[in-house]
């Protein structure tokens, strides 16, 4: 099999609506997350809520937050928040717009963990159909 890179390294963040913060501090660490209303995502693949991660100076956290929303889907996650249900955990792309408008604020930045990009991945063949090297000449990512 051979492995093609068609997306760059991508990171999580927390996110939650300034209204959040009205009456309360932001969390300073990850383990203060479970003192807070979240937002779950339940992987079905995963077996359940996924326990979102964090990485800071070679220290690795993983932290099941407490929450009456869950749902399937980011989209669902980042409309609830931004909704002001709670804090929740996004790809640090889809939260970027609502957080440069000021709709959201980010919390733990220096907690934010990197996991790598998307792969296309298919089996070795000496002549690839000049379609599929279309498409992967146009899919590869240019770092």
């Amino acid at each position: 099999m051979i492995a093609v890179r068609i997306a760059p390294d991508a990171r999580m963040i927390v996110v939650a609506a300034p209204s959040c913060f009205e009456s309360r501090d932001s969390p300073e660490t990850p383990r203060d997350l479970t003192r807070y209303p979240s937002i779950n995502l339940r992987l079905p693949t995963y077996g359940g809520f996924y326990a979102w991660e964090f990485v800071k100076d070679g220290e690795e956290i993983r932290v099941r937050v407490d929450g009456q929303l869950a749902f399937n889907g980011v989209p669902q996650m980042l409309a609830a928040a931004l909704d002001g249900y709670g804090l929740a955990f996004v790809p640090e792309d889809v939260g970027a717009k609502p957080i440069a408008e000021g709709r959201l604020v980010q919390l733990l930045a220096d907690w934010r963990p990197r996991f790598p990009g998307y792969h296309l991945y298919y089996p070795i063949r000496r002549q690839p159909s000049p379609a599929f090297t279309l498409i992967l000449d146009a899919l590869r990512w240019q770092s």
